[in-house]
């Protein structure tokens, strides 16, 4: 998803100096981690300093794991990711399945569409297990249901809102279901500007909130993960894209939550903990599994083959479409 969005970026300047700049090698090499304390912790240390990590496994070259959320099931800690790789620039969702003891049982794809998917915010509610990923290229939102979970996945609701979101963040409060997002138009807000909406059911039928946008930020708004309560407060984590994109971590505290009312002021910025060395160039994921929490770390890298084999997109593509569920 980042990828696409730097895109935008780069090609006009390709196109008019013909030259191949730093920028246009550059690549975001993202790393899954989890970590040893609550989210709400984290949130009252107001850091990720000093707490323990344990690494999800890398992909290798030119493809990473992002964006994890978390469910436990039967003593079974299930961490759901955007897996990507930049020779199709395509994402699909895998799980990543640990033992109690934060031991690796399995990982594999376990949904994969024809466009992009990412961010795939894992809960349950209404005596079902949900999927909610963005998929924003498809032009909706789709809300999918686990057929046999982890591994099997139906879509079943598409959720109409007042734009295509980006990076949905579902919450239950005082009754109502509430939507976080960031409008994928026009695409100078994808960042910057944070919208909600409400229903009493999770099936509909959605309201934008009359005062979108909730929050309109050059430094970032765009949501980052679960939302965390903490001392009876609710926190959102937004991404801050200062200098890069997912640098780090804004929280937002929401002081007000009604139909006709949302109030929300900062409450604090979290960067990646230097225990992640070498990925320390950004954070963009904070994400609540019971005792423990998922983020996801980055680091920068030149990469001349990333940038070669962008033309050959559309034969990687057609690959795995052969083998869509292939690690």
């Amino acid at each position: 998803m980042c990828e696409m969005l730097v895109q935008q970026r780069r090609r006009p300047q390709l196109a008019r100096t013909g030259k191949v700049t730093d920028m246009q090698l550059k690549k975001d090499v993202w790393r899954c981690a989890i970590v040893g304390a609550s989210a709400a912790d984290i949130v009252a240390a107001g850091s990720l300093e000093g707490w323990p990590l344990t690494w999800v496994p890398a992909l290798g070259s030119l493809r990473y794991l992002a964006d994890p959320f978390g469910l436990w099931r039967h003593d079974r800690l299930h961490v759901f990711a955007e897996w990507f790789d930049y020779r199709d620039a395509t994402g699909r969702i895998a799980v990543s399945i640990y033992d109690a003891n934060l031991c690796l049982i399995d990982q594999r794809v376990v949904l994969r569409e024809p466009w992009h998917l990412s961010y795939p915010f894992v809960f349950e509610a209404e005596g079902e297990t949900w999927l909610m990923p963005e998929s924003f290229q498809s032009g909706a939102l789709t809300l999918y249901r686990a057929v046999s979970f982890p591994h099997r996945w139906e879509a079943a609701i598409r959720i109409e809102l007042d734009t295509v979101p980006l990076d949905a963040t579902p919450l239950h409060h005082d009754g109502l279901w509430w939507i976080f997002y960031a409008p994928a138009y026009p695409v100078t807000a994808r960042l910057t500007h944070l919208c909600a909406a409400y229903a009493d059911r999770l099936g509909g039928p959605w309201h934008a909130y009359s005062g979108n946008p909730v929050l309109v930020d050059p430094l970032g708004a765009r949501p980052g993960g679960a939302p965390v309560r903490h001392g009876g407060v609710i926190h959102i984590p937004l991404q801050g894209c200062a200098g890069t994109y997912g640098a780090e971590l804004r929280l937002l505290r929401i002081d007000t939550l009604h139909p006709d009312r949302i109030a929300v002021a900062p409450a604090g910025v979290l960067h990646a903990p230097s225990g992640a060395a070498p990925f320390i160039d950004g954070c963009h994921t904070l994400a609540a599994a019971g005792h423990v929490t998922l983020i996801d770390v980055k680091r920068t890298r030149l990469s001349a083959v990333g940038l070669a084999v962008r033309p050959l997109r559309p034969l990687y593509r057609a690959a795995r479409a052969a083998e869509p569920y292939r690690w």
